[in-house]
């Protein structure tokens, strides 16, 4: 059995390298589709829009098709549109006469291979008869940070040794990884999440349960908590160390996920010997702690150190809300991981945007909207001691 589901922890692992690859390779290609294919910025950076907007759509509707397909077929489908998605990256700008257009299809059919990915990976991972869910789950997720570091460590050098120009030969590559994770999902055993013969819950059940609101605003501010500050370290990098966006993009934004993979590693190695709910409270104060060192420190080198600490801080908060829902909602099953999985999509925009919105408000002050942002790790916290009070139903 342990060989067994050890095997399907594996391809898990590989599911979350491969949705970094689709979330984080493309963005490194933006001054390239600009030059090369004569790309107005405002165009390019619709493509962030559209990816966001597809994987919030999968959300969705995945609670409504996957039960009947089956998880296996679903994430096996999810892998295949993902590295159809990255070739198509490859083929269609050269064969449509638009070339926009062809980017902005391969972007659309990677991002249903995301979306699926994160609904999907989570309760497979969550089914595996492990010994310490909190524990996989945490290590699970750190994969995608060092998935993301990967791709980016990976696609700086190759572009140095090799050219940007040899953009194609990388993305070919990069497409190799969800095809062979297509292989090990279909030998993997795929476990069931109601194995004890627990009633799964349909969407009208769980949006009766307070728990489940709780849980959702919880992940809403997890989600919020980490991009608030993670789409702002490469500023922070730039303005704290004067340097250019490619060294602030290693400094800021790479430091903020090696910090978080981190966290999320330390206690997917010990996490037997870790209270859960004392580890995502002393987290979230650590937040705050960095949100207000970022805000109102004045040395700029300051408030890039807040960013990094704000890296290790926010690592357990998405993975640690999906292992306390599994716990307090028996029988959520596929509808509770999606509906957790688009709160926390909603999160992962709506706090930058905040941040954003009020930065412009006052100046482009930056450190004004980080700490208007402040209110997502406060409204966590306030969240995790009220779930304390409730007991699973």
């Amino acid at each position: 059995m342990k060989e067994n589901y050890q095997k399907t922890t594996i391809a898990c692992f590989t599911g979350y390298i491969v949705q970094a690859i689709v979330n984080n390779f493309v963005p490194l290609l933006f001054v390239t589709f600009q030059k090369s294919y004569n790309i107005s910025l405002s165009k390019i950076t619709a493509l962030i829009t559209i990816n966001f907007i597809i994987q919030l759509v999968i959300d969705m509707l995945s609670a409504g098709f996957i039960d009947k397909i089956g998880y296996r077929a679903s994430i096996i489908i999810a892998h295949i549109f993902s590295a159809a998605g990255l070739v198509s990256l490859v083929l269609l700008p050269a064969i449509l006469p638009d070339a926009f257009l062809g980017i902005v299809i391969a972007v659309i059919i990677y991002a249903i291979g995301g979306g699926l990915i994160e609904v999907l990976i989570s309760p497979v991972m969550e089914a595996c008869p492990t010994d310490n869910k909190e524990k996989a789950m945490s290590l699970l997720h750190s994969f995608y940070c060092w998935g993301h570091v990967g791709v980016v460590l990976i696609t700086t050098a190759f572009f140095e040794i090799a050219g940007v120009g040899n953009w194609k030969f990388l993305t070919l590559a990069w497409a190799v990884i969800p095809v062979f994770n297509i292989f090990l999902f279909a030998k993997a055993p795929i476990f069931s999440l109601n194995a004890e013969g627990t009633h799964e819950l349909d969407l009208k059940q769980l949006f009766s349960k307070k728990i489940f609101w709780i849980l959702m605003l919880m992940m809403v501010c997890a989600g919020a908590s980490e991009q608030a500050v993670s789409q702002w370290a490469s500023t922070f990098a730039e303005q704290g160390l004067g340097v250019s966006k490619t060294v602030g993009d290693l400094a800021g934004p790479m430091a903020f996920a090696i910090l978080m993979g981190t966290s999320r590693l330390l206690y997917g190695k010990y996490g037997d010997k870790i209270d859960l709910d004392r580890f995502m409270e002393y987290s979230i104060i650590l937040c705050i702690a960095s949100y207000l060192c970022i805000s109102l420190a004045h040395l700029p080198v300051l408030s890039l150190a807040g960013c990094a600490i704000c890296g290790f801080s926010v690592g357990i908060l998405w993975p640690g809300t999906f292992s306390k829902a599994a716990v307090s909602i028996k029988g959520g099953g596929t509808a509770m991981f999606a509906m957790l999985a688009l709160a926390g999509d909603l999160g992962c925009s709506s706090g930058p945007a905040l941040a954003g919105t009020v930065s412009s408000n006052f100046n482009n002050n930056l450190h004004t909207g980080i700490l208007a942002a402040i209110i997502f790790p406060a409204l966590l916290l306030a969240g995790l001691i009220f779930l304390h009070k409730i007991k699973p139903n």
